[in-house]
């Protein structure tokens, strides 16, 4: 039986996740802004939070209506069939997002919803589930626009960018399925080489590692749905079963990370470590600015270092042009991504980008340049052109 789902995603990879989304099973498939809605039956739904790279969650949708007032909320949450999801021993969490929406306190409509689903389990059970608002088993969302809500459980549980390692943290990290869908981006493909120069605590490696070994991103972690009274453990099996067996032992590949500074480096041996991935990216302590390519071609990606890791605007801003005289230089023949959200940086590297592709880290709002370097054909500008 088909069940309607949605995944949020990083914004601007709504078209990337819509295409993974096809070759995991899904139909129906509508990309909005945040985020694509799509049809499936359970697999799909199991596939979506093992196999997606770019889905921050799978959401199963459960009731939606439309609404004038808190009270309106409450009666749709009451009516429905909770019990017949999970338990009174559930512990539980309310999340409520909105858009346009004329109710002033999402605080108040949050405090509504549990009450409804508290009193529906009252009804049915006698006892009420608890609140978990750090380490909840269940999560329930409700997303309001000017007067529809819609009310969603959780399938995934932690966000699917948790791949259940990476214990060596940096502040302000890359989310994980923003670094895939960046990978996706750049057309680079396995075996292709791909090296990023400042590579903090290694999320593209990882990311670009699992992908060239085939490794299902949620292989390393457990699943809200797992929870679920209907939860079919035959299918599920079958699927992570699949997965494993796809997945192919680790060995050297054509990846390559450096830093500048050694924690990062540190950092970065620490979490490929973690993920078991070792021995298959080559990592050093290197200045980006004196590194040679490791191979003739290839696809060079990095989210640059903000002035929280380098010192200060103005020392970046002296470093943009030295990263535009390097890339010309040495980096023919390589196809190079920077993320960012420094403005400056397009200014002052002195390349004319070849796509500019705006992407959301989190709420930072960021745009991802693309410069090739074809032998003979970049022109450097002056600092200030773009």
């Amino acid at each position: 039986m088909s069940e309607s789902f949605f995944s949020p995603c990083p914004r601007g990879l709504e078209p990337t996740l819509a295409e993974e989304l096809a070759t995991l099973g899904a139909t129906s498939i509508a990309p909005t802004h945040g985020g694509v809605g799509f049809s499936g039956d359970w697999r799909v739904c199991y596939r979506a939070n093992l196999e997606s790279r770019l889905a921050t969650r799978v959401m199963w949708r459960l009731a939606e209506g439309r609404y004038q007032s808190e009270e309106d909320i409450y009666r749709l949450a009451y009516g429905v069939t909770w019990a017949k999801w999970f338990t009174v021993d559930d512990t539980i969490r309310i999340h409520v997002t909105a858009k346009q929406s004329p109710l002033r306190s999402l605080e108040f409509i949050t405090l509504r919803i549990k009450d409804a689903v508290c009193d529906h389990f009252r009804t049915v059970t006698g006892k009420r589930p608890s609140v978990d608002t750090a380490n909840p088993a269940i999560r329930i969302h409700a997303f309001l626009t000017r007067d529809r809500v819609t009310l969603y459980l959780d399938t995934s549980g932690e966000p699917l960018y948790k791949r259940g390692f990476k214990p060596a943290a940096v502040e302000a990290p890359l989310k994980e399925n923003l670094a895939a869908g960046i990978l996706r981006l750049s057309g680079w493909q396995p075996g292709e080489a791909l090296l990023d120069p400042m590579c903090g605590s290694g999320t593209f490696l990882i990311e670009a590692a699992q992908i060239a070994l085939d490794i299902a991103p949620g292989l390393g972690r457990g699943f809200a749905f797992e929870r679920f009274r209907h939860h079919d453990r035959a299918a599920w099996a079958s699927i992570r079963q699949a997965a494993e067996a796809r997945r192919q032992p680790p060995r050297r590949l054509k990846i390559y990370g450096s830093d500048i500074v050694g924690e990062q480096v540190r950092r970065a041996r620490v979490n490929l470590q973690s993920a078991g991935l070792a021995d298959c990216v080559v990592l050093d302590r290197v200045d980006f600015l004196k590194l040679e390519p490791p191979a003739g071609s290839g696809v060079l990606v990095t989210n640059p270092p903000y002035g929280v890791r380098i010192g200060e605007a103005e020392e970046l801003a002296g470093l943009y042009p030295q990263f535009g005289d390097a890339l010309k230089q040495r980096w023919s023949g390589w196809r190079c991504y920077f993320l960012t959200a420094d403005p400056a940086l397009p200014k002052l590297i002195g390349l004319k980008a070849s796509k500019r592709t705006p992407l959301f880290n989190g709420a930072l709002e960021c745009r991802l340049f693309e410069y090739r370097m074809v032998a003979g054909s970049m022109r450097r500008k002056p600092a200030g052109g773009e």
